[in-house]
């Protein structure tokens, strides 16, 4: 039967590597029940769930679901609410609790993981924005033409590589900052570069490269003037640079002007199309993805998503 209309959806899903789960959500529950939020709250045993989880709540009626989560729940979710109709979908609005390894995407709207009252006081608000999504749509293994959505970036690369090693070292140190640094220190180490053939507006890249981002948000820094609400995708391609030029590029980096480095070739576009990424990994929004067989296209989908953003 379906839940009247005020109350909210809330996927809990606990961050890795974290002993005590039920203390985080402890916090987060004094801060919804503070707020007087009518809540049901499910609980993510694994990333599988998540897909599972997201369905119930939308087939039950939330017409306000919360992912307690990081990047790669908001992908899950927002992954499965994008395989409802658009009525549907237009219900719904989607929010985020900040609770990830990465938290990029809800780090770029202000919410803070360690404010937690105040990230409900701005969802109790209930302001909605409807956003924009990146796409990835490929051939698999087995000859199927698959899709896959993005809020924050694609990366396709030695970026792919790092992010997922950020994410290993953050549940080793428990800190963003030591993972990240740790991450960087070992990418000295690990320059790689692929043989890639890419079609951007009129450029065609047929070369080397090191790594590409493509963001539809700020692509953990590495598409840093990127927006989720103005229908176009930000393209960084980094061709190889020396390892003096690879230290000041990581140093841009850390002080978000990335786009500044030698090496850094930037474009804005609504389609990319990829006719060669040479053992190249991928990674969509910080998590590792299955390498799509052949060519492959990357678009914008716009205004498909309602997300409450700061009051």
């Amino acid at each position: 039967m379906a839940v009247e209309t005020t109350r909210w959806g809330v996927l809990y899903c606990p961050k890795a590597g974290i002993a005590n789960k039920q203390k985080r959500w402890q916090k987060i529950e004094t801060a919804l029940k503070a707020h007087d939020i009518v809540y049901d709250m499910v609980q993510s045993e694994t990333s599988d769930s998540v897909g599972r989880l997201m369905t119930m709540l939308i087939s039950n009626g939330y017409k306000t679901i919360i992912v307690v989560g990081g990047d790669s729940a908001l992908n899950d979710a927002v992954n499965c609410l994008m395989k409802e109709g658009k009525q549907m979908r237009d219900e719904i609005a989607l929010g985020v609790i900040p609770n990830g390894v990465m938290n990029d995407f809800a780090r770029f709207w202000s919410f803070d993981e360690d404010r937690i009252d105040q990230t409900v006081s701005w969802l109790a608000a209930r302001r909605v924005r409807r956003i924009d999504l990146g796409c990835i749509r490929y051939t698999n293994k087995n000859g199927e033409k698959c899709h896959r959505y993005f809020l924050n970036c694609l990366n396709i690369g030695m970026t792919a590589d790092i992010m997922n090693l950020r994410r290993q070292t953050r549940r080793l140190f428990g800190s963003r900052t030591l993972s990240f640094i740790s991450s960087l220190f070992v990418m000295l180490f690990h320059r790689m570069e692929y043989k890639m053939k890419l079609r951007i507006n009129s450029d065609t890249i047929d070369r080397k490269v090191m790594t590409v981002c493509i963001g539809s948000g700020p692509g953990y820094g590495q598409t840093p003037n990127a927006v989720p609400y103005n229908g176009m995708l930000d393209v960084s391609v980094v061709y190889h640079p020396e390892v003096v030029q690879l230290i000041e590029g990581l140093w841009l980096l850390i002080t978000g002007r990335f786009l500044n480095h030698r090496s850094v070739h930037p474009f804005r576009t609504k389609v990319v199309f990829v006719d060669e990424a040479k053992r190249a990994l991928f990674g969509i929004d910080g998590r590792l993805m299955k390498t799509p067989v052949g060519p492959f296209r990357v678009d914008i989908e716009q205004e498909v998503i309602n997300f409450m953003i700061p009051d």
